[in-house]
């Protein structure tokens, strides 16, 4: 989830801050090459959360569409430490 600057907190997947799962009987299958260091990364979050290389596929798309989308817009995304208040904007070239 991201939190916007007034405060809402919003989940990847709408841009609204609703968020409503697609049926899982209408999916497509697909096959991708990983390059070693994305097959890696893959599994120290399989390693790590104990959820399934689909479901973290799955999620990393939509955080990706999410984030495109709010970019496009002309948005900002925002890392923001707890602690410190310290930003860091989110990019993806």
């Amino acid at each position: 989830m991201a939190a916007n600057p007034g405060g809402k907190t919003m989940r990847a997947g709408d841009a609204e801050g609703e968020y409503t799962p697609s049926p899982a009987a209408s999916s497509e299958r697909i096959t991708v090459a990983l390059i070693p260091k994305a097959a890696a990364d893959l599994q120290k979050l399989t390693d790590r959360t104990g959820l399934s290389k689909t479901d973290i596929t799955n999620r990393a798309i939509t955080a990706y569409e999410f984030i495109e989308a709010q970019t496009r817009a002309g948005k900002e995304v925002l890392i923001v430490d707890p602690e410190t208040g310290h930003q860091k904007s989110v990019l993806f070239l």
